[in-house]
């Protein structure tokens, strides 16, 4: 299959790559630690000049300092610290393979997006990039990266993964990993998983109640409200952000704040509140507290937590939120992958190393080993999970999640939302809180 789109490659350096228009405010999806509504990425270092490590046919290479620009090569690939030396393997075996030159440049990760914004059409940018899902609102109308046909490899990978990379109905991506938040449970505190979120916040409350904690649920709320870490519990009521459309993309004009579902899980985040489970002042540093000294028996929170409660000396498991009221809470998902740039100079030979070198079971794995989050790829996240509990526990409580919204319109969401849970959390009525909510949303996308 490589050596016949290798062949054809002259015949398919005129194509025009397809690309929509709307940008992106709403973030990162990689979530990290922080007193933040929004999701940010961890990888924030901004880079003036690159290692560029090109290899070339008969596994010569060569490793220079240069400037952010394109590297002298037949393909060029841009990415971070810690996915940059798993490439270059890879990079090095499609080199030899096809006789070409290919250059991997290390940016730092978040300067990757704005620097293809400006490089790509200027001809200095890359041919490939490795980056988050919700980058694509910036990246397609900005027109610099092109969409990929995952159809000979898409079975291989967890349908929200792909889903993650459709804009507007085109897929702009090959994901490599997938990152979420799950219920953390202290197993001295909690020792058996709780059948429903209703039995957690029993037990919670019955531990509270004979003095052996002192938070019951340690769910960050930074002072004012947290949509992203509160809506699982808002999707298992069946309330929702945005609405999709038949091809799985956002519709922004379908606000499921206010839905029936959505009201209903206002109303419970008032219970929540009035009980005492969940507090409007657990900051990101307070629910790491309380859950690393025994003071909380349940956290929830992601990945990017668990080094503190290791060094806590907490035993602990990562398990899928329980159901409440009966529904299936489904977190927001962050996802990264490959996309291809809409100006690559070789877009046979970009397209073919995506999907025919970064997509296989090895290499899926081999991202994991270098940064630790869950492979996209489920045999290499099986045989991740299988050795490791809380990969597994995050990639189940995932499973059904939805990726977090990269359309433009997610930005008018965040503040009046947060806003909302500030009222709710000081008294004011929950379902009142969350119709207002999403009657500024609307005035706010309707003004653009």
């Amino acid at each position: 299959m490589r050596s016949k789109r290798i062949a054809w490659f002259a015949l398919f350096m005129a194509l025009a790559m397809v690309v929509a228009a709307c940008s992106s405010d709403s973030g990162d999806t990689t979530t990290t630690e922080g007193d933040t509504t929004t999701t940010v990425a961890a990888e924030t270092t901004t880079t003036e000049a690159m290692e560029t490590t090109t290899t070339a046919a008969g596994g010569d290479t060569t490793t220079t300092t240069v400037p952010v620009v394109r590297a002298d090569a037949d393909l060029v690939i841009w990415a971070d610290d810690t996915r940059t030396p798993v490439i270059q393997v890879f990079a090095d075996r499609f080199a030899e393979e096809n006789g070409i030159t290919v250059a991997v440049q290390e940016l730092g990760f978040q300067d990757i997006r704005d620097r293809l914004v400006t490089a790509g059409p200027a001809g200095e940018g890359p041919d490939i990039i490795i980056g988050a899902h919700d980058w694509l609102g910036q990246l397609v109308s900005a027109g610099v990266v092109a969409p990929l046909d995952l159809s000979s490899v898409e079975g291989n990978f967890s349908e929200a993964a792909v889903q993650a990379f459709n804009y507007e109905g085109a897929i702009y991506g090959l994901p490599y990993a997938v990152e979420n938040i799950a219920l953390v449970r202290n197993t001295d505190l909690a020792p058996d998983s709780p059948a429903t979120f209703e039995d957690l916040v029993d037990n919670a409350l019955a531990l509270q109640a004979d003095g052996t904690i002192t938070l019951p649920l340690a769910l960050q709320e930074n002072g004012n409200g947290d949509p992203f870490h509160n809506y699982p519990i808002v999707t298992a009521f069946g309330g929702y952000v945005f609405g999709t459309n038949a091809d799985g993309s956002y519709n922004p004009e379908d606000i499921g704040i206010d839905s029936d579902g959505g009201l209903a899980a206002a109303e419970y985040f008032g219970e929540l509140s009035d009980q005492g489970v969940i507090s409007i002042d657990t900051l990101y540093d307070v629910m790491i507290e309380s859950f690393s000294t025994g003071q909380s028996p349940y956290a929830i929170t992601g990945p990017w937590a668990l080094n503190a409660f290791d060094e806590a000396g907490v035993n602990y498991v990562v398990e899928p939120i329980p159901s409440v009221n009966g529904g299936d809470p489904r977190p927001f998902i962050g996802v990264q992958g490959f996309m291809v740039s809409s100006f690559a100079e070789n877009p046979l030979f970009a397209s073919t190393f995506v999907l025919d070198f970064m997509a296989t079971e090895e290499a899926q794995a081999a991202l994991f080993e270098a940064g630790g989050r869950p492979p996209a790829h489920t045999a290499a996240f099986d045989a991740v999970a299988a050795d490791n509990p809380n990969v597994k526990g995050f990639g189940e409580a995932g499973q059904n999640g939805y990726p977090m919204p990269a359309i433009p319109e997610m930005g008018s969401v965040w503040q009046a939302w947060t806003d909302a849970y500030a009222l709710i959390f000081t008294g004011t009525d929950p379902a009142q809180a969350f119709t207002d909510a999403a009657d500024q949303i609307r005035t706010l996308i309707a003004e653009g």
